[in-house]
């Protein structure tokens, strides 16, 4: 197994490789961006909000391997929650459902439970500038 593996669990290396959401919702009515300078990790995640209900959501990350089973894990984490349940889910949630991660890639759960945060946020935002 090549060395960069090793710090991953298998669960992670799973998600990894046969990541879930990934890509970009049609007609989403909600969108958020979030960097980390320090590791270069981009994560966009783009949501489709009906009747306050997440009815999907997909990622697009440029990132390492546990910034893309972040962003996989808390997408699924989220469709077909309220928004209201969605802004309760936290990194650490992703990061026991991912059954683990590496110090050093904390930040790459953070990231996307900003991410869903902004989207939420920017949903929100629509609304009200709507009415």
């Amino acid at each position: 197994m090549p060395e960069e593996y090793i710090m991953y669990n298998e669960k992670v290396m799973e998600v990894f490789k046969n990541p879930q959401h990934m890509g970009e919702v049609e007609n989403y009515n909600a969108i958020g961006t979030v960097g980390n300078e320090v590791c270069g990790d981009i994560m966009q995640i783009t949501m489709r909000i009906e009747d306050g209900i997440i009815k999907d959501a997909k990622f697009k990350t440029f990132g390492c391997a546990a910034a893309v089973a972040s962003s996989s894990t808390a997408t699924g984490m989220i469709i077909g929650k309220t928004i209201e349940e969605a802004l309760k889910l936290t990194n650490k949630q992703v990061i026991e459902e991912l059954q683990g991660l590496p110090p050093q890639k904390i930040h790459c759960s953070v990231l996307a439970e900003d991410a869903i945060r902004l989207a939420i946020d920017n949903y929100l935002q629509n609304q009200n500038a709507a009415k």
